[in-house]
């Protein structure tokens, strides 16, 4: 057993090797200040036959007893991942999936176990060191070394790995991940912060990474470890050019220019297959049916690595985009709201071949998502879901459940708008929002960012700005490099970065980078971020063209709701014994009733009348009765001295026959009567007088 320990960011932080878990192929247990997770990774020997991908799992594994909690619900053990859990191994594969050699097709398995967890620690975050760790030390080829941080930004101040008190009272909460030369992913969300703000971080950041690359570099002089060596099929270089041959140049790009995505793969797919039957009629003789058939596999990404280079020439040499738009320009936009009868609210946001309609639904108190994981014990107010289904891209396949990419998207886009959604003491709903994505070709996550502000303004949600966002991309070749606005899936998928910004006029709100290059410096991120404002302003004017600001008035769909406060003291009289009171108001006035422990109730109910109805009843069983207060007050009881007036639900006072300006004979029970207090004596009984009605 092997251990080390180093002070880092003001906590300490241990590892440990050759303890637990001996039997996989590379394990570690790292514990920063009070967490600890055990970080394993396992591969198949063999790779995966005829695998044109790289078949990497990350699973991250909460356990509830590392928080002291037993897990909510009928079966008191962890079941399927909960979404923070997807999130952590997201943001944990994200960074080590591009360090595999390219030509690596074995499986890999990577589980972070949590045994121990304290929120200030980011136990998530350390999880990328920890892999790094458990792969290094393993015979699994793997390039290079990688760390993640998480970086709050308090009062002018950047802090590595801040703590959950830190974090409520900082403008930035992200999680960024890097190699000792560059940035490779970020994730996180500000509040409205600047460009510069954001570029001043990352840079924090790729210190902070530094300095635990360091460390793990001082580890792994303990080891030397024997790698796999990658079996690489070969074919002769003659087989390869004999393809290369008959692709005309001037005509690949002329098919990559093919204007819309479905007919684009359509002309790269015949193009394709045209080249394919060229070199069965010319050169199947020479290599034979037999070898061209078990090496075809070599000639499909002959094909897909000079379609690369070629689109990425034209980017570069020609400053052309597949779809023929400049590198700075972004296709056409359209806005609607209101589309969708009976709905709350709803938003259409179409960007050229990308489109996601975005419908949003108000709930009371009783529909928040009641969010039990290690990470929190909450109720969610605010909560959007993005759908991705397969007509989307025009494909045909059988809809499960939600997948991992829906729920990544669909954080992002709800982090975009989370720190500008009113309070609940400024708007008493739970708001849900759904982004379907109707068409996609690149960054359907932007647009439902889009979708979603229009329509929480046409549901009349108080939001006092659109928010929207757009993915940038990259392309480096040599020493040059090109930044690309609003990418299409292609340009996505070939170049070099995936750049999403979502914000305000005013700044940043949320912020996601994947990069596939070790080139990414200050000056690119720079430029990107700026290139990035200029689109997303461009963006925001569109959107306030459609809907300036909130609705005035929600839709008629909608429950209503109103807020009173009472005083603490008071909350038994509205519940009463064994939950009765508060049971027979519901069921008089058709509502329903929720009380916070800090008193303020919510009245929920469809009919506005027998809401007000309600509110009155629980502010008159609330209120005292005090001396010179005046009501209309009902008759009780008659008795030959005097009558007996309820003022307010169950509080009674004696109205006696000489405070009576009417005489008591004409008086009989129901009737309705003004008075006033006169005294209040102890135990709550009150005298009364009746004042004549003016």
């Amino acid at each position: 057993m092997k251990v080390w320990e180093k002070e880092l960011f003001g906590r300490k932080l241990r590892l440990e090797y050759g303890k637990v878990a001996k039997q996989s192929l590379g394990s570690v247990v790292l514990t920063y200040n009070q967490s600890t997770i055990l970080v394993t990774a396992d591969a198949e020997e063999e790779p995966v036959k005829g695998g044109d991908f790289f078949p990497l799992t990350v699973e991250f594994q909460e356990k509830f007893y590392a928080v002291g909690k037993i897990p909510g619900g009928f079966i008191k053990r962890e079941g399927k991942p909960s979404d923070e859990a997807i999130l952590a191994a997201r943001l944990i594969d994200r960074p080590i999936r591009p360090l595999f050699p390219e030509n690596f097709y074995n499986e890999v398995q990577v589980i972070v176990t949590v045994f121990s967890m304290l929120g200030d620690d980011s136990i998530e975050t350390w999880g990328i060191t920890g892999a790094s760790l458990a792969l290094n030390l393993s015979p699994i080829p793997f390039n290079g070394l990688v760390a993640g941080v998480r970086i709050g930004y308090v009062d002018g101040q950047f802090i590595v790995f801040p703590t959950q008190e830190e974090l409520k009272r900082s403008k930035m909460d992200i999680v960024v991940a890097g190699t000792k030369e560059a940035l490779t992913m970020v994730e996180g969300e500000a509040l409205e912060v600047s460009e510069e703000e954001m570029v001043k971080a990352l840079m924090f950041a790729q210190d902070a990474i530094k300095e635990i690359i360091a460390f793990e570099e001082e580890i792994l002089l303990d080891f030397n470890i024997e790698k796999w060596e990658i079996e690489e099929e070969r074919v002769p270089a003659e087989f390869i050019q004999d393809y290369l041959s008959l692709i005309d140049e001037d005509e690949l790009k002329n098919t990559l220019l093919t204007q819309g995505k479905k007919n684009r793969d359509k002309a790269i797919a015949k193009y394709k297959e045209d080249v394919k039957n060229k070199f069965e009629e010319e050169f199947l003789d020479k290599w034979g049916e037999s070898f061209y058939t078990e090496k075809f596999s070599f000639l499909n990404r002959a094909f897909e690595d000079k379609l690369q280079k070629t689109m990425r020439g034209l980017i570069i040499n020609e400053n052309r985009r597949v779809d023929g738009r400049g590198v700075d320009d972004i296709r056409e936009i359209t806005c609607e709201v209101g589309l969708i009868p009976r709905v709350h609210g709803s938003g259409l946001f179409t960007r050229g071949e990308t489109q996601s309609l975005a419908v949003v639904t108000l709930g009371a108190s009783m529909d928040v998502q009641l969010v039990d994981t290690i990470f929190s014990d909450e109720e969610k107010r605010f909560m959007l879901h993005y759908n991705f289904p397969p007509f989307s891209t025009g494909e045909v396949k059988r809809l499960r459940g939600v997948s991992r990419r829906e729920i990544g998207h669909g954080h992002l886009a709800e982090r975009a708008h989370k720190n500008l959604i009113p309070s609940d003491m400024e708007f008493p709903y739970t708001i849900r929002v759904v982004s379907e994505i109707l068409e996609s070709n690149g960054s359907s996550s932007m647009a439902s960012v889009c979708s979603a502000s229009l329509a929480l303004m046409d549901a009349g949600v108080p939001i006092k700005k659109h928010v929207a966002g757009i993915a940038m991309g990259l392309v480096f070749e040599e020493d040059r490099f090109v930044i690309l606005t609003d990418i299409l899936g292609m340009e996505d998928h070939l170049g070099d970065m995936d750049f999403k910004v979502a914000g305000t006029r005013e700044g940043i709100t949320a912020f996601q980078m994947d990069v596939k290059t070790n080139r990414i410096d200050e000056e690119v991120l720079k430029i990107a971020l700026e290139k990035a404002k200029i689109g997303r302003l461009k963006i925001l004017d569109l959107m306030y063209e459609t809907i300036t600001e909130p609705r005035k008035e929600l839709a008629s769909e909608v429950p209503i709701i109103k807020v009173i406060n009472i005083p603490v003291s008071k909350i038994g009289e509205v519940i009463g014994p064994s939950g009765r009171v508060i049971k027979e108001i519901s069921e008089i006035y058709d509502v329903e009733i929720y009380i916070e422990p800090d008193g303020r109730v919510k009245v929920n109910g469809r009919n506005l009348e027998k809401v007000n109805g309600a509110v009155k009843y629980i502010k008159d069983l609330t209120e005292e009765v005090e001396s010179g207060k005046i009501f209309e007050g009902t008759v009780k009881r008659v008795e030959n001295y005097g009558i007996f007036v309820e003022v307010l639900p169950g509080k009674v006072g004696m109205l006696h026959k000489s405070n009576l300006k009417d005489k008591l004979d004409t008086f009989k029970i129901g009737d309705k009567v003004k008075v006033e207090v006169l005294s209040v004596e102890d135990q709550g009984k009150f005298q009364l007088k009746q004042l004549k009605e003016e």
